[in-house]
């Protein structure tokens, strides 16, 4: 698993929460080993902390977009 983190670190929101979601499903669905369902479990825990830097990134970026909009005044044109 040398490749996790770059793995990881190549994917997009996206593709980690879609991915997310199937191994939720695999593990819902049941009829996995232990060490299955371990690993399985494992890889979640990899892609939510990846969808989690990806949403942390995007609040970061709407907070600094709309800290700079209220610094232009009320004359500033709206963000959207």
């Amino acid at each position: 698993m040398a490749n996790a983190k770059t793995d990881n670190e190549a994917l997009s929101y996206e593709q980690a929460r879609d991915e997310l979601t199937e191994v939720v499903k695999r593990l819902e669905a049941g009829g996995l080993t232990l060490e299955e369902s371990l690993k399985l479990w494992e890889r979640g825990e990899r892609l939510a902390a990846v969808c989690e830097e990806w949403l942390e990134g995007a609040r970061a970026r709407l907070t600094a977009a709309i800290s700079a909009s209220d610094e232009g005044g009320e004359n500033a044109p709206a963000p959207f």
